[in-house]
């Protein structure tokens, strides 16, 4: 029997949608039921969404398919289809907790706020934790914000939900001109610091400004930014650090602070798993606020990881040009393209970006990173040319723009441009494994600098002990230096890590010719055929290899002979 992972409390507190299952026995039904359910499963809401349809034509009635349907409206972003479901669900008294929230949800975007907070004390729900601040927030809809103060209150009072509760208050104090108060809770003042998202900063630095606290607020990003690398930030910190006046524009009115309630809550459950439920609560924010590119930009990377590029793609193309959101948009536009098999469209929505912003050195890496994934190695290394161009100071993290571009001129064969990006990114991160590895590996196909490419390779390996990859290296830097016994354990273990890789089997099977094991050595180039080498030279060395072995390969090639085996050859 599985094992259930319980969730942690306060995504407990939030909700878990379950379906209610419909009785039917009609083959009318039953065909668009079960296709809708298929499609449910890979998250193809579209699809879903047309066969419960279907479903519902020949019983309108039927609890379960209402349910089912409008949550696949809800999945593809249709909450204006799903909310005549949810209504109909209601009406039938069937008890369904998405359907409560679009419900509410639909209220409090028509700013029926007191309807909505009666619609709770009804008994409408979506868990403690969504319950507690849906009712702070609607009285700060109906002017209450002494007792929305003391919703929040309420919320925070509770351990797991202690930060939902201290945020969305200080939101909420800002959004009333409160920046005071919206700062002390903030500052930490109130009851310690907040956990840093990225949202959060935004609103503090809007306060801050809001304070005339404008360098204060450059601080607080500067340091943000030193820790993620975050460059949305920009045009925020150059307004700020020009001295001018930011407004605050994170929460403009309580139904912008009921929308913060879904994508909060969307945003916790999305560390948890990219499923439904996070889904529709990411899709509910979006609905109450529309022009929020952050609610947006959540469904866009949800529905991306669920596989739904042609949705995700929908969702990206909302944000307009004129966003500070835009460039984020379009970077995961691109990443959604090519998880989509389209990498030409890809690249065409990278190169249009480098062109509008040609001083972004994010930009130019996402191209190059593009490039050479396509093994287009040269244009790679163009972009990463320009990426590089424009480091006004060295920071550790530039290390892997240095990595890669490495690789598209290793690739590219101008090795002295390729060592030098390597040594460049050691020397900006000396222990990072990738690239001690490639480092190393690659020294070992030259037959050059052995012992340093042994000695690369065991830090390697003692960062990555899992690595397959790393382990085959350290096997044939073994090979390489003519310690072939040593070899064998270290490429057989590399083989069981990553077994369906042609080159790891193809390095095992040279290794077992070297100690004579001439026939595991044959059945091992076999496999690696099987396998698919990358280029067919690989595969015609595999195939003259079984022909006459790998001695007489070495001597065709110029190589340096093997030095001993167990056969005396």
């Amino acid at each position: 029997m599985p094992q259930v992972r319980p969730l942690p409390l306060v995504l407990a507190l939030a909700l878990t949608f379950g379906t209610v299952q419909p009785a039917f026995t009609a083959d009318g039904v039953a065909g668009p039921y079960l296709a809708g359910r298929i499609a449910s499963r890979v998250s193809d809401y579209d699809v879903a969404a047309e066969y419960f349809n279907r479903a519902l034509l020949s019983d309108p009635n039927d609890a379960g398919l209402l349910e089912n349907a409008m949550i696949a409206q809800i999945g593809r972003g249709a909450i204006d289809k799903a909310l005549p479901m949810a209504q109909r669900l209601d009406d039938a008294g069937m008890s369904s907790q998405i359907g409560d929230l679009v419900i509410l949800a639909a209220l409090v975007r028509n700013g029926q706020f007191e309807a909505a907070l009666d619609e709770l004390d009804g008994g409408r729900t979506g868990g403690p934790l969504v319950d507690g601040l849906f009712r702070a927030w609607s009285l700060v809809g109906m002017g209450r914000m002494a007792d929305a103060t003391a919703a929040f209150d309420a919320v925070a009072s509770n351990e797991g939900s202690r930060a939902f509760g201290l945020y969305h208050k200080a939101l909420a104090l800002a959004a009333v001109g409160d920046f005071e108060g919206a700062d002390y809770i903030f500052s930490g003042e109130a009851d310690g610091p907040l956990r840093a998202t990225r949202r959060g900063v935004i609103a503090h630095a809007q306060i801050l400004s809001q304070l005339e606290r404008n360098g204060d607020a450059v601080e607080l990003i500067d340091a943000i930014y030193a820790e993620t690398g975050d460059p949305s930030f920009f045009a925020l910190r150059e307004e700020l650090a020009a001295g001018k006046p930011v407004s605050f524009t994170v929460i403009r009115n309580p139904t912008d602070g009921l929308a913060e309630v879904f994508y909060t809550v969307a945003s916790a459950l999305n560390t948890e798993a990219a499923d439904v439920n996070t889904l529709a609560f990411a899709r509910l924010a979006e609905y109450l606020a529309p022009d929020q590119s952050e609610s947006v930009l959540l469904c866009a990377s949800i529905l991306e990881a669920q596989g739904q590029f042609a949705l995700a793609n929908e969702a990206f193309n909302r944000i307009s040009r004129n966003d500070p959101a835009y460039v984020a948009a379009e970077l995961g536009r691109a990443d959604a393209l090519i998880a989509g098999d389209k990498a030409d469209a890809a690249i065409e929505v990278l190169q249009q970006l480098s062109r509008d912003h040609a001083d972004r050195s994010d930009i130019w890496a996402a191209l190059g990173d593009t490039l050479r994934r396509q093994e287009r190695f040269g244009e790679a290394a163009d972009a990463y040319d320009k990426a590089v161009a424009l480091f006004t100071e060295e920071d550790p993290a530039q290390w892997v723009i240095y990595y890669t571009r490495g690789i598209a001129y290793e690739r590219e064969k101008e090795w002295p441009k390729a060592e030098a990006d390597f040594r460049k990114a050691l020397a900006l991160n000396p222990d990072h494994p990738s690239v001690l590895n490639y480092l190393g590996y690659s020294y070992l196909e030259m037959n050059t600098n052995l012992d340093e490419a042994m000695a690369m390779i065991e830090r390697a390996l003692a960062g990555r002990p899992d690595s397959g990859a790393i382990t085959d290296s350290l096997g044939w830097a073994l090979y390489r230096l003519d310690r072939y016994d040593e070899a064998v354990g270290h490429m057989e273990n590399a083989v069981e890590l990553m077994p369906l890789d042609a080159v790891i089997n193809d390095h095992l099977g040279d290794v077992y010719w070297a100690v004579g094991r001439k026939r595991e050595a044959e059945f091992q180039w076999k496999r690696a055929l099987s396998l698919e080498p990358a280029t067919e030279e690989e595969a015609q060395r595999i195939r003259r290899k079984l022909e006459v072995g790998l001695d007489l390969v070495l001597k065709e090639e110029g190589a340096e002979p093997l030095k001993f085996t167990k056969n005396g050859q």
